[in-house]
């Protein structure tokens, strides 16, 4: 129960904001498309050496609960600090040190769990995931706490995130002690941050596995960046500005995060059946159907469309970034193992999401006049962003090359 009380509030101080942030920027601030994107990308930024700085300090000075504790607490004072700036470069740094500080604490969490349920006695691979799976109904219930309560458009969001870190940052003291291992061998900071694997460059098979991910990874931050602001701009159009897609939007997208929850229990059995070279193809043809229902829908007679795009997105999410996880398992070398772990996180979640968050602002800025005004133009930015995913997905079937083994995949999965 303690550890489910942590993952609850772990992403619930994430889902305050992650979605419902572009409609804020876009409409009560009016920052642009590249301005939306750039705040995106600051989660690919940070994810590049952050997680590994803390990672290092856990393990040698400050044990994980403690640590994780410090750091809810100072990115939440940053996140309710950014509750008061409204230019650009003072809300971009608040949130930058408020996400910088987050981002660790994934993986902090992820360890403080892992050794608890060591300690008392726990099966981590059988107990573990269904205490993870109240992260994910933290990270909704979050999303429905700023959709009826109206802070999707306001600094207000910002508040609810600042105080349940605030919550999480003191609780994260009174959970069980994770000491730190000063005698065992201390990882240097290029091995924590993956680069050691770079090395796997050189092997055709995995470098081309790398470059995909990263340009898959640029797909991950989209709809998060721009979803909700896109179907907030309806609310101009008096067609729609009554629907309930409209006045609950990020409600809507919630249906992304309840997929999810839901694909991640058909993975095994896609895998066995189907092999990891066809489960990420499945990913990324998912993405193409996410961002093109997102450009033919609308919150009204098309709403179905836009329930599809959400219902595919736990197929896009999940088969791609637990199975590229389960690909690097079975290529690489016990050695090397967590480095290419460390490595397939930077190339999805750091250059990955960094570039496509820049890119897509980009987009946006280019085709959409108005973003949270009025929806003419966002059919044509989402029909590029599901070109993008179908170009890669057509490469990806052609370039990359695997030889489907049912066994390897049983025997990772057991």
């Amino acid at each position: 129960m303690r550890l489910i009380v942590m993952n609850f509030l772990q992403y619930f101080i994430w889902g305050a904001w992650l979605i419902s942030l572009g409609s804020y920027l876009g409409g009560a601030l009016g920052f642009n498309g590249v301005q939306i994107g750039s705040f995106y990308a600051i989660m690919g930024i940070t994810s590049l050496f952050m997680p590994a700085v803390m990672g290092i300090v856990a393990d040698r000075w400050i044990p994980a609960q403690k640590l994780l504790g410090i750091c809810h607490l100072l990115g939440g004072l940053f996140i309710f600090m950014a509750a008061f700036a409204t230019d650009y470069n003072t809300l971009y740094s608040f949130i930058f040190l408020g996400v910088a500080f987050y981002m660790p604490t994934i993986a902090l969490s992820n360890s403080v769990a892992y050794f608890a349920l060591e300690k008392f006695g726990f099966d981590t691979i059988k107990d573990f995931p269904p205490i993870r799976v109240f992260g994910t109904i933290g990270f909704i219930a979050a999303m429905w706490t700023v959709d009826l309560t109206g802070f999707k458009v306001s600094e207000l969001q910002f508040y609810v995130s600042a105080i349940a870190s605030l919550l999480l940052g003191i609780y994260s003291f009174t959970l069980p002690h994770c000491p730190v291992n000063k005698s065992v061998e201390k990882k240097s900071f290029i091995e924590a941050l993956g680069l050691k694997a770079f090395t796997l460059f050189k092997d055709s098979k995995m470098a081309i596995f790398f470059i995909f991910s990263m340009l898959l990874g640029a797909a991950l931050q989209i709809t998060n960046g721009f979803g909700d602001l896109y179907i907030n701009s309806f609310a101009n159009d008096p067609l729609f500005a009554d629907a309930w897609g409209v006045k609950h939007s990020v409600m809507l997208i919630s249906l992304s995060q309840i997929s999810e929850t839901l694909c991640i229990l058909l993975i095994p059995f896609f895998l066995k059946r189907f092999g990891i070279k066809k489960v990420m193809l499945l990913s990324m043809f998912a993405w193409v159907l996410r961002f093109a229902l997102f450009g033919t829908g609308d919150p009204g007679s098309g709403i179905w469309m836009l329930v599809l795009s959400m219902l595919v997105y736990g197929m896009a999410f999940d088969f791609f970034n637990i199975s590229g996880a389960l690909f690097v398992n079975q290529e690489t070398s016990p050695a090397i193992r967590s480095s290419a772990q460390g490595l397939f996180m930077i190339m999805t979640n750091g250059f990955g999401a960094t570039i496509g968050s820049f890119a897509a602002g980009a987009v946006v800025k280019n085709f959409v006049p108005n973003p949270a005004g009025s929806p003419m133009g966002w059919d044509v930015a989402w029909f590029i962003f599901a070109g993008y995913a179908l170009v890669v997905a057509i490469v990806f079937g052609l370039v990359f090359k695997y030889k489907h083994n049912p066994d390897a995949i049983k025997e990772i999965h057991h």
